[in-house]
C-alpha cells in the first residue's frame, strides 16, 4: 500500500466530526458573522477613507474610530482563524476516510490558498489569506502529526506568546489555529450550535474575562492594535461572539439566523475577495478619501454585505457552492464535482 497510515492517536476520526459528511450550520452562520465585522474592519483602510482630506481621528471613546477598536477590530479576525483550524482538521477526517494520501489533500488545499492569497494581497494589502496560508503550511500541516493533546497545549502556550509578545494581530494566527484543529479533533466541534448549556457556560465564561479586558482597553484605545489589552479583550470577545450565536442557534433565533448569515458564510472565501474591489469601486464613485464622516464608510459596509448576503442566497439556490470555494474544492480533492443542483424532479424524470 502507497498511502501514508495514519496513527489514530493523532488523526479526527473517532472523535472528529461526523462522518456522513453533514455541514455543522452554526459554523457557516458564525463564519458569516465574522465576515460581516471583517468588512467593517477592512473598509477605512482599504478605500483610504480621509487620507485626501488629511482627516485622521485618534481613536478614543468620543469617535466612531474608538467604538470600532472596541467592537469590531481584533474581535473577528480570530473567529476566522479558529473557523479556519476548526475546517482543516475536518478535512483531515474526511480525507483519511477517503484517500490514499490524506495530507497531500491538505497540502493542495494550502498552495491553492496561497495562490490566491499572493495576488490579493496587491489588491488587498494585509489581507488574511497569504499568511493563513503560509501559517497553514508552516505549522497546521505539520501540526497533523502530532497528538492531540501536544496540538492542545501548543495551542494555549503559543496563543498566550501572541498575546503577551507581539500584541495580537497575525501573530494570533498559529496558536488559534492550532486551537480549531484541538477543538476538532476532541470532537468539540460536534457541540458547536447544539449544545445549548456548553455554549451558555462558554459565553459567560468569556463575556466574564470580556468586560475587565474591555475596560482595561478602553483606557488607552489609542494603543489599541498594538497592545497585550487590545489583543487579549479582542480574543475574550471573539469567544463570547462565537458562544453567542452557537447558543442562539439552539433557540427560535436559528431559522432568521440562518437565512441571515449562513450563505454569506458558505460562500466566505468568493465574499471576502469580492468585497474588496466593491469596496474599492464604491470609494472611488463616493470619494471617501476625501470624506470625514464615517456614514458614507459604515453606510458602504453594510450595502455590500446587503448586496452579498442576497447574491450569496441567491446562487445557493442553483449551486452547490460559491465559484471560488468549488474550484478550491475541485484543486483541493483533484477531482471536479457538480457545481449546479440537480432538481429531484430532473432525477426522477431521468430514472
Amino acid at each position: 500500500m502507497t498511502g501514508i497510515r495514519l496513527d489514530p492517536r493523532t488523526t479526527p476520526t473517532a472523535r472528529g466530526p461526523r462522518a456522513s459528511g453533514e455541514r455543522i450550520l452554526a459554523l457557516d452562520v458564525i463564519r458569516g458573522v465574522a465576515l460581516c465585522g471583517i468588512v467593517f474592519v477592512n473598509i477605512a483602510p482599504l478605500t483610504r477613507f480621509g487620507t485626501a482630506a488629511g482627516f485622521y481621528e485618534t481613536p478614543a471613546l468620543d469617535t466612531v474610530s474608538g467604538w470600532l477598536q472596541l467592537v469590531v477590530q481584533q474581535r473577528f479576525f480570530p473567529v476566522f482563524a479558529l473557523l479556519f483550524g476548526i475546517g482543516f482538521s475536518i478535512l483531515l477526517a474526511s480525507a483519511t476516510r477517503t484517500a490514499a494520501r490524506p495530507r497531500l489533500v491538505l497540502l493542495r488545499r494550502l498552495l491553492l490558498l496561497l495562490a490566491i492569497g499572493i495576488p490579493f494581497q496587491f489588491l488587498q494589502p494585509g489581507s488574511a489569506l497569504l499568511p493563513f496560508a503560509v501559517v497553514g503550511l508552516v505549522i497546521l500541516l505539520p501540526s497533523t502529526w502530532l497528538p492531540r493533546p501536544v496540538v492542545a497545549v501548543a495551542a494555549v502556550v503559543v496563543t498566550v506568546a501572541g498575546v503577551v509578545g507581539a500584541g495580537g494581530g497575525l501573530a494570533l494566527i498559529p496558536g488559534v489555529f492550532l486551537l480549531g484543529s484541538a477543538l476538532t479533533r476532541y470532537g468539540a466541534v460536534e457541540r458547536i450550535g447544539r449544545a445549548r448549556r456548553g455554549s451558555l457556560v462558554v459565553m459567560a465564561v468569556a463575556t466574564a474575562s470580556a468586560v475587565p479586558l474591555v475596560l482595561w482597553q478602553a483606557t488607552a484605545v489609542e494603543q489599541s492594535g498594538f497592545s497585550v489589552e487590545s489583543a487579549a479583550a479582542g480574543l475574550a470577545m471573539a469567544a463570547a461572539w462565537a458562544a453567542l450565536v452557537s447558543y442562539l442557534m439552539t433557540t427560535w433565533a436559528a431559522r432568521p439566523l440562518r437565512a441571515a448569515f449562513a450563505p454569506l458564510g458558505r460562500m466566505a472565501l468568493t465574499n471576502y475577495v469580492a468585497a474588496a474591489p466593491l469596496m474599492l469601486a464604491a470609494g472611488g464613485l463616493l470619494d471617501l478619501p476625501h470624506a470625514t464622516s464615517w456614514a458614507p464608510v459604515l453606510g458602504t459596509a453594510v450595502a455590500v454585505l446587503v448586496g452579498q448576503g442576497i447574491v450569496s442566497a441567491l446562487w445557493l439556490r442553483v449551486f452547490t457552492q460559491g465559484p471560488l470555494e468549488w474550484l478550491w474544492r475541485w484543486g483541493t480533492w483533484g477531482r471536479r464535482a457538480p457545481l449546479r443542483r440537480v432538481s429531484p424532479t430532473a432525477g426522477r424524470a431521468g430514472a
